[in-house]
């Protein structure tokens, strides 16, 4: 299902309506910000991981 150029348009003037004018840059701004400390998170939760990963490796090379 391909989204045009209408329906874009149509969701824009809708969340305008909704929220005003002056809002809508906060809300895009909180976004922002939320889907930034989200991949943040998601690095840390890997970045642990990986480390124990190398760790144990070199444990295992020692013996």
């Amino acid at each position: 299902m391909n989204i045009g150029w209408q329906e874009i348009l149509l969701i824009l003037l809708i969340a305008l309506l909704l929220f005003g004018a002056k809002k809508i840059p906060d809300l895009a701004r909180s976004l922002g910000k939320g889907i930034k400390e989200f991949k943040k998170g998601i690095r840390e939760i890997d970045s642990p991981v990986d480390d124990d990963k190398e760790e144990k490796v070199e444990k295992n090379k020692e013996q």
